[in-house]
C-alpha cells in the first residue's frame, strides 16, 4: 500500500510515520509538511508544501490511504481563525484533493466529544470537519475520536495535568472509557484500520481504539 500523511511532525504523526516505515504492508509513504524534516528512508517521500496553495500540490495527493492528523492548539495558533485554518481548512482541502484523485480511504484523527452542535469551539470545529469529510463520500472513511492523549515529552501543562487527573480517576474505577491514550497506541490503531479489508464508514472511540491497536485490558 501507499500511505499519505498530513500532520507527520505532530506527536501522533511522528509515531504513525515511524510505525509505517517499519510495516511491510506499506511500500511507500508520502508526507506533506510545511518545513523539511531530517528523516531519510527508502520508502519515504517528503513533500514540502504551502497548504494555502493547493493548486501547487493537489496533483501529488495520490495513494491508497490518507492519514489526516494535522492540528494545533489555540495557544500555538494565536487565534481561533488561525486554528480553524489549520485544523479544518487544511485538512478538508487535503481530503478533497485525495477524493478527487481516487484515494480510497481517509483515516481522520478528530477528537473526543466532537460535535457540530457543541458549544465549545474546538469540539464544534472537529464535529463540523467530520460532517464535511463524510460528504466527500470516500469509499472507506474511518474517524477516530480519541480521549486525552499521552504525548512524549509534552510541554502542554494543562494537558499533562488533565491526563494525570483522569488516570487517577481510572485507578478508582471511574471514566474507564476515557482513559488517556498514548500516541503510539493511537498510531497503531490507525494503521490497523487501514490494513483492514472492506469499505464503509466507521467511528472509533474510547476502549475500541485500544482494541484496534491490539492492546488488551
Amino acid at each position: 500500500m501507499r500511505a499519505l500523511i498530513i500532520g507527520a511532525t505532530g506527536a501522533t504523526g511522528k509515531d504513525l510515520l515511524d510505525l509505517l516505515l517499519k510495516d511491510d504492508s506499506f511500500q511507500q509513504i508520502d508526507i506533506f509538511v510545511r518545513r523539511d524534516v531530517d528523516i531519510q528512508h527508502e520508502k519515504l517521500n517528503v513533500h514540502v508544501i504551502d497548504f494555502d496553495k493547493p493548486q501547487q500540490w493537489k496533483h501529488l495527493v495520490k495513494g491508497d490511504v490518507l492519514f489526516s492528523s494535522l492540528g494545533t492548539t489555540l495557544k500555538a495558533a494565536g487565534s481561533k481563525e488561525v486554528q480553524w485554518k489549520i485544523d479544518y481548512d487544511y485538512q478538508y482541502e487535503f481530503a478533497a484533493a485525495a477524493r478527487e484523485n481516487n484515494v480510497n480511504h481517509l483515516v481522520l484523527v478528530s477528537s473526543g466529544f466532537a460535535s457540530p452542535n457543541s458549544r465549545i469551539f474546538y469540539t464544534k470545529m472537529k464535529g463540523q470537519l467530520e460532517e464535511a469529510v463524510k460528504a466527500l463520500n470516500f469509499p472507506k472513511l474511518t474517524i477516530f475520536n480519541p480521549p486525552a492523549l499521552i504525548r512524549k515529552n509534552s510541554d502542554r501543562t494543562n494537558e499533562v495535568t488533565g491526563v494525570k487527573i483522569v488516570q487517577f480517576l481510572n485507578k478508582i474505577g471511574l471514566f474507564r472509557s476515557q482513559r488517556p491514550l498514548p500516541t503510539e497506541t493511537l498510531a497503531q490503531a490507525l494503521i490497523n484500520t487501514a490494513k483492514n479489508e472492506g469499505n464503509g464508514m466507521a467511528l472509533i472511540s474510547g476502549e475500541e481504539i485500544w482494541k484496534w491497536a491490539g492492546v488488551k485490558g
